[in-house]
């Protein structure tokens, strides 16, 4: 056994121990997902199988499945049968999901950051006022940044935000959803198109690729309650370092 599993088990046991009416199965999910946070579990790492997890935690196999079902569905890790239990490598993104990028990769035990390129205000084209439902040369905010996830840079953002939704542009720090939710903005809802091209110079000025990873753009609308347009997006993604989730 490596250090760093010793080390997890040693966490995983405090943890379970605990006087706590949470599911044990989501103490040790959250105990998973912290360890990958603090670099204790490294991406593609082999985790200890259910058999090994039980007999050293003295839990039973069914709490560390449903734990590792968890997991899985917050794209922690991948199962796959005679293999075992990993760490995932890639980064997976519900396109279902209204909650940005950030937030996402927060709940998936991964670290996101921003590095703005542009914030400014301009009169919209008519592609862009069709998509937010606006008078052709409506003042919008443009929003241009590159995401980074666990220090890696892995797209390039563009989005269009109705004026009235941004009194102050420098006050957006990593995450524009996370300025939406605290001005009480709440995306419900998102429209997704996805299509795959190959890094122009352009995208490879912000981003390292090599010649023959493709990019995946996608086209996204999000939407308060009332259906009313928010944000239009336009990302281009590395295809290798993304998976996207659209149940």
């Amino acid at each position: 056994m490596s250090n760093n599993h010793a080390a997890l088990l040693r966490q995983l046991a405090e943890t379970l121990a605990e006087d706590n009416k949470t599911p044990l199965y989501k103490r040790f999910a959250a105990v998973i997902i912290q360890a990958v946070r603090q670099g204790l579990l490294q991406n593609e790492e082999i985790l200890p199988s259910e058999r090994e997890f039980s007999q050293a935690l003295s839990v039973s196999r069914i709490t560390v499945r449903k734990a590792m079902d968890e997991l899985e569905k917050q794209g922690v890790v991948f199962r796959s049968r005679g293999y075992g239990t990993q760490i995932c490598s890639q980064f997976e993104y519900s396109l279902k999901e209204p909650k940005g990028l950030s937030q996402q990769a927060v709940l998936r035990g991964k670290t996101p950051d921003t590095v703005w390129i542009n914030k400014s205000r301009l009169r919209c084209n008519s592609e862009i006022a069709q998509k937010l439902e606006l008078a052709v040369g409506s003042e919008v905010w443009l929003l241009k940044r590159i995401r980074y996830v666990d220090g890696q840079a892995v797209s390039v953002e563009e989005s269009w935000v109705p004026l009235a939704y941004i009194n102050d542009a420098d006050d957006i720090g990593i995450s524009l959803y996370d300025y939406f939710r605290r001005h009480q903005i709440q995306p419900v809802k998102t429209q997704s198109r996805v299509s795959a091209r190959m890094p122009d110079a352009d995208l490879k000025q912000h981003i390292a690729l090599p010649d023959n990873i493709p990019v995946l753009v996608i086209r996204q609308l999000a939407l308060d309650e009332h259906a009313a347009p928010l944000e239009y997006s336009i990302s281009y993604c590395r295809g290798d370092m993304y998976v996207f989730i659209a149940e």
